[in-house]
């Protein structure tokens, strides 16, 4: 395939002021904030309490197992949310798309909060909160594609990489809210209050969360590349998903391959942590929420640095440097959380928060860039949700399996390996005319 002039977005007729640019990118980073906070209290609760308060019959390796596998559903509606947003990205825009997602998944969020347990309603409450994390999915499926390209294609020459991470940003402000939250709750109530009530609190704020982001989102005006490219077309994209599948099969398997290795990681370091580190090393709770929370804004702040320095250097030199440093510290990561010296798990989950950021930062804009703007939406929607149930959404559940049927961290760090070097290949193979190496 050849590279077109589509794939590598320069300034054009319907260029943005550097106002709007300032408002694309606080809409893209607010909006994907709060969908990270909705998907990351989610995993926090499972990890937490779900399994009691919803699996009450299980044992408790049974009942995480079975609280994540709910976690675990809110992936599998996500390449469906992609699939859904990306027809309809493609052909009728971005900005439409990116509003429905963010009140889809609010909504949903705020019914979990209010949600009865099984004691209150039986077999009903873990139906409706397998339904409720279906919608979940679905939001953040729609999600990520829209606020990445929203981002990228405003930005000026140069800057692609750090216009893209913004949304990549989101993730980790998100997973620090959700863990302040539940910080908060841990200090300001009892456990018994937590498990009965209290666990509710941080869904329901995600109201006032979402009210914020739909007042900047609805601010913003449509992505100049994509009205550029519906003007010349004159008529809609009719099937940008056969188009992308079609013609882009090769991007489609790279994109997803270079995704799993920082999904993976990612929710494996902060949310299996939990589990991990409250259950087989019996820490406390809140030992394991602050160095989530360190974690997290370590990780904030290196995607920005890493996109930064990919718009100088290339992007997929930064992410292979990510990917790299990921498969190494797989081992040292768990030797170091499993002694349980808090010093030496501060350095672990710093490091890798590093790793992770490494090729999240770069991560948006080499996917954007790999497609047409005709497709733009359906492509890297499909690569980024497929890669994400491959990594992120089985990582909990194929690591409590692994531990659980090992009884050592060595299977854990095995797959975690494994993950960062399923990206590391894949981006190493990134087909030639696709390689966004140069700035």
């Amino acid at each position: 395939m050849t590279t077109t002039p589509e794939q590598r977005p320069t300034h054009s007729a319907h260029a943005s002021t550097p106002a709007e640019q300032r408002r694309v990118l606080a809409a893209s980073f607010l909006g994907t904030t709060v969908e990270w906070y909705d998907f990351f209290i989610y995993g926090a609760a499972a990890a937490l309490v779900f399994g009691p308060q919803f699996f009450p019959s299980l044992s408790a390796t049974a009942g995480t197992l079975a609280a994540f596998s709910t976690f675990a559903v809110g992936f599998v509606a996500r390449p469906l949310g992609g699939l859904i947003a990306g027809h309809l990205g493609d052909r009728r825009g971005r900005k439409s798309v990116l509003v429905a997602s963010l009140l889809a998944m609010g909504a949903a969020t705020v019914l979990i909060g209010l949600l009865p347990t099984y004691e209150q309603v039986g077999i009903w409450a873990p139906i409706g909160l397998v339904v409720l994390r279906l919608v979940q999915g679905l939001g953040v499926g729609a999600e990520w594609g829209g606020a990445v390209l929203m981002a990228v294609e405003h930005a000026p020459p140069r800057r692609r990489a750090f216009y893209g991470s913004f949304p990549q940003m989101g993730v980790p402000a998100g997973i620090v809210l959700s863990s302040v939250a539940f910080l908060v709750l841990n200090a300001a109530v009892s456990p018994d209050q937590f498990a009965s009530w209290g666990w509710r609190i941080p869904f329901l704020l995600s109201a006032v969360l979402i009210v914020i982001g739909l007042l900047v989102r609805l601010s913003i005006h449509e992505s100049p590349l994509f009205a550029e490219a519906a003007a010349s077309r004159g008529r809609q994209n009719r099937r940008p998903l056969v188009q992308v599948v079609v013609q882009h099969p090769r991007e489609l398997l790279v994109g997803t391959g270079a995704t799993v290795a920082a999904t993976a990681l990612g929710y494996l370091v902060l949310v299996y942590m939990l589990a991990y580190g409250t259950t087989a090393l019996k820490l406390p709770r809140s030992t394991m929420l602050w160095l989530t929370l360190v974690a997290a804004v370590v990780w904030l702040v290196a995607i920005a640095g890493s996109a930064l320095l990919a718009d100088r250097i290339g992007r997929r030199r930064v992410f292979v440097i990510g990917a790299s440093l990921a498969a190494a510290w797989a081992f040292p990561f768990f030797l170091l959380v499993d002694s349980t010296h808090t010093a030496a798990m501060v350095v672990a989950f710093v490091v890798a928060a590093l790793a992770i950021a490494a090729m999240a930062g770069p991560q948006a804009a080499l996917i954007a860039e790999m497609f047409p703007v005709a497709v733009r939406y359906s492509g890297s929607s499909i690569a980024y949700q497929a890669g994400s149930v491959l990594g992120g959404g089985l990582a909990p559940i194929i690591a409590t399996a692994l531990y659980n049927s090992t009884a050592s961290s060595t299977s854990v760090a095995l797959y975690a390996m494994a993950t960062a070097l399923v990206s590391l290949v894949a981006v190493v193979f990134l087909p030639a005319a696709s390689r966004p190496d140069t700035p």
